[in-house]
């Protein structure tokens, strides 16, 4: 598949483009900024510019799949993160479902199918992503809603645990996320699915075979 990654750029998004190019899969690098599309192109992945902000639509030129891995940071305001984790999103969904995209993957975050119940601190955040998730499911789209814990920089493991909702919170490096997502984008058990990650003691290339 042609796979178009949004948020290419951002530290999930960079694994995840790398994974899917060492795959049967073709990435395409969606970037905000001109500067970004080198470091790609040295890697043989093609480029598209895109602002979640603005006017993206050319970015779904001849794409078969979409992977949703942009965020807008934990250090911006909830009016940045209403734009790009929800908004963003949201236009992301309706752009796939008008240009005949059928597989869509969104990377999440733990606790966004329950947000009220988030720390009070991060519920403009989990409900943003919360209601990008619910649009999604209600889009008609073959879905994926990878909803992962606290993630961190450490080197992949290449074990997970993965579960439709769990009850504990845990942590996960960023890498072992881009993996499951990526294995999971072909999985035919995945599709209509939601679930929470969190690293464990089960290999991403055996989950849900």
């Amino acid at each position: 598949m042609r796979v178009l990654v949004i948020g290419a750029n951002g530290k999930v998004g960079k694994h995840i483009v790398s994974k899917l190019h060492k795959s049967e899969h073709e990435p395409v690098a969606m970037v905000r900024d001109p500067d970004q599309v080198p470091q790609f192109e040295e890697m043989g992945i093609s480029s598209v510019l895109g602002n979640l902000e603005k006017d993206f639509e050319s970015a779904f030129y001849k794409i078969d799949a979409v992977i949703f891995a942009a965020g807008s940071g934990p250090d911006t305001g909830a009016d940045k993160t209403i734009l790009i984790d929800q908004e963003g999103a949201i236009k992301s969904v309706e752009r796939a479902k008008h240009f005949g995209v059928h597989r869509f993957v969104m990377l999440s975050s733990m606790a966004a199918d329950r947000p009220e119940a988030g720390p009070s601190g991060l519920k403009h955040y989990l409900y943003a992503k919360h209601r990008a998730d619910e649009f999604l499911k209600q889009s008609g789209l073959n879905y994926t809603i990878v909803r992962p814990g606290g993630l961190t920089d450490e080197p992949g493991t290449g074990l997970v645990k993965l579960q439709e909702h769990m009850n504990k919170f845990g942590e996960i490096p960023r890498e072992d996320v881009a993996d499951s997502i990526v294995h999971l984008l072909s999985v035919p058990k995945a599709e209509f699915k939601s679930y929470d990650l969190i690293s464990g003691d089960q290999s991403i290339n055996e989950l849900l075979l």
